[in-house]
């Protein structure tokens, strides 16, 4: 039997975090369908930097202004999509994905119905600003799909 699992991620996965996906159940092989939103859209931007100084990160939040928008933005969450794939299938798992622009949690639903998804995968850094309010995409989803979600933080690189 295998295990299908839609993964919802905003930027590559790190070994830790394909480690952490990979080995979440067992010895049970996993099909991973994931989805990438590129980032870069002003409000977004806005939440990212009280997100940085929260996590006591006033650089990070200085640099938000760098994030790439538009075509740029597009371009890295394909690339970023493409190394997640590959570091998905290098450890044994089966991975196909795909990047979503408009409407995220639509896409969601519409993939978790497409592959029979037992599961979604949120996996993100902390949005201490949207959780709050339950406006992030865990708490959002979880009203829209069928199946369970769980939330996981995603390692950052040092």
């Amino acid at each position: 039997m295998s295990f299908t699992s839609v993964l919802m991620i905003e930027k590559a996965l790190t070994s830790a975090d394909v480690e952490f996906v990979t080995t979440l159940h067992g010895d049970e092989p996993v099909s991973f369908h994931v989805l990438l939103q590129p980032r870069g859209d002003q409000a977004d931007r806005l939440l990212r930097a009280i997100d940085d100084l929260a996590l006591g990160e006033p650089a990070a939040a200085a640099r938000e202004g760098e994030t790439p928008e538009g075509e740029q933005a597009r371009d890295a969450g394909a690339q970023a999509l493409e190394v997640s794939l590959q570091a998905l299938r290098v450890a044994g798992g089966e991975a196909d994905g795909r990047l979503i622009e408009d409407h995220p949690l639509d896409a969601l639903r519409a993939l978790v119905e497409e592959v029979g998804a037992d599961e979604v995968l949120v996996l993100t850094d902390p949005h201490y600003v949207e959780e709050f309010f339950h406006r992030d995409w865990a708490s959002r989803a979880r009203h829209k799909v069928g199946v369970p979600v769980l939330k996981l933080f995603s390692h950052s690189r040092v």
